[in-house]
């Protein structure tokens, strides 16, 4: 079956090589243009031009076009003919896609909102909240009292730690209630430790299972948000994690996905955890009801194992297959133990001290990072801790949480 992947970023829709069957259509970029060199007739790129003049104004962000936009071009109307795939689904997608009388693969968008909502996702999981959320209360901020112990405060949606508060004291608290006193908010007790995540894939009855990553969050100078999640690493999962805490975390995703499949869920999920030492527990921080950011690398480096004589599928294989409707709950996931990516934010030292159009070296720090054997992505966003470099290295970067090895140092050098 042919699907068309519409993306913002073509960077999302490369977990597997474009072909006949599987077309992109995405911004035209620096990289995407890279790209489509070497898949003329299966990556299509749209500019701002491109599209009519009355939706420009809706449409870019940054310079670039979003999925709406880009499903509203001319170009993806006349090309598009088979069923669609996107990052992310929206309402707004649907709302396109039904207006064209084309086929959207990935989930129902008010799905995936009762799913990621931080407020609606607690009645959703119901007693698994119970089980695997850490001690939270849900109320209107001005009903939230302090308990002389750190709070996190979550709204309804964040995205790469925006939507994350860390309140210390009483005065923070009474300050962030006069602000938004009516704001339903998630008021979660305070974890420190390692976080990680895992990439899961709903398939008919079946939930299959990526790898565990360790979560890099919040290190400078890559971004100024210390919620902010800045990359993966595949190396330290077994260093830092018991063999029965991995199990938990297994057990953990199996449940979430066997929820998610009653429901209707199809394809791709992510969960988010914190290893609190303190406790003794691993916690659930977060679900991501659609593909995972660090999906494409996870199964860049499944792609290597397999060429090395690991046998299965990998994450995006497996979630391709799901949202078609295909079966392959007997192929096994290709395991990885190595492996890192770490993004480049935009952060404020960043943005003062370059132009509109972020004039920073990022060229000559690429080719250098690619000299030494790394993976470098550019990105041509402007806004505060959007995405400027995706670094990635077939070997970890991290030595344990929140330290780098030799390989995260030389990064940092460079940078």
């Amino acid at each position: 079956m042919k699907i068309f992947y519409v993306t913002r970023d073509i960077e999302r829709a490369l977990g597997t090589e474009p072909s006949e069957n599987y077309i992109i259509i995405t911004n035209r970029t620096p990289y995407s243009e890279s790209i489509q060199k070497n898949y003329p007739d299966f990556v299509h790129l749209i500019s701002a031009a491109d599209i009519n003049v009355d939706n420009k104004d809706m449409a870019i962000s940054q310079g670039l076009l979003d999925t709406v936009a880009l499903l509203k071009s001319n170009i993806a109307k006349k090309l598009i003919d088979s069923p669609i795939m996107v990052f992310k689904n929206t309402a707004l997608i649907e709302a396109v896609v039904k207006e064209n009388g084309w086929t959207l693969l990935n989930p129902f968008s008010k799905l995936a909102e009762k799913i990621e909502n931080k407020i609606t996702q607690i009645a959703w999981l119901g007693e698994l909240g119970n089980k695997y959320l850490p001690p939270h209360t849900v109320a209107l901020t001005k009903d939230l009292v302090w308990k002389k112990e750190p709070l996190i405060i979550q709204w309804e949606h964040g995205h790469t730690g925006l939507g994350t508060i860390l309140i210390n004291s009483d005065a923070e608290l009474t300050e962030l209630k006069s602000k938004f006193p009516e704001r339903t908010a998630r008021a979660t007790s305070f974890i420190n430790g390692p976080s990680f995540t895992i990439n899961v894939v709903v398939n008919k009855s079946e939930v299959l299972l990526g790898n565990i990553s360790y979560q890099i969050t919040g290190l400078p100078p890559f971004t100024d948000n210390v919620f902010s999640t800045i990359g993966n690493d595949w190396s330290l999962t077994h260093s830092i994690l018991s063999e029965a805490e991995i199990e938990e975390i297994h057990n953990m995703a199996k449940e979430i996905g066997a929820l998610m499949s009653r429901d209707g869920w199809k394809g791709l999920f992510g969960l988010d955890f914190i290893k609190d030492d303190e406790r003794g527990r691993i916690f659930l921080i977060e679900i991501n009801a659609r593909q995972p950011a660090s999906t494409t690398y996870e199964s860049f480096l499944q792609e290597e194992n397999r060429r090395n004589g690991l046998v299965g599928a990998t994450i995006f294989e497996a979630h391709i297959a799901a949202i078609s409707g295909k079966n392959i709950d007997s192929t096994p996931i290709i395991p990885i133990n190595d492996g890192a990516q770490i993004i480049q934010r935009i952060t404020k030292k960043i943005h003062t001290s370059a132009n509109s159009l972020i004039d920073v070296p990022t060229d000559e720090i690429s080719g250098t990072l690619e000299l030494l054997g790394y993976r470098v992505i550019g990105y041509p966003n402007t806004a505060i801790n959007e995405d400027l470099l995706r670094i990635q290295s077939q070997k970890g970067i991290m030595e344990t949480h929140g330290k780098f090895n030799a390989r995260g140092k030389e990064i940092l050098e460079i940078l």
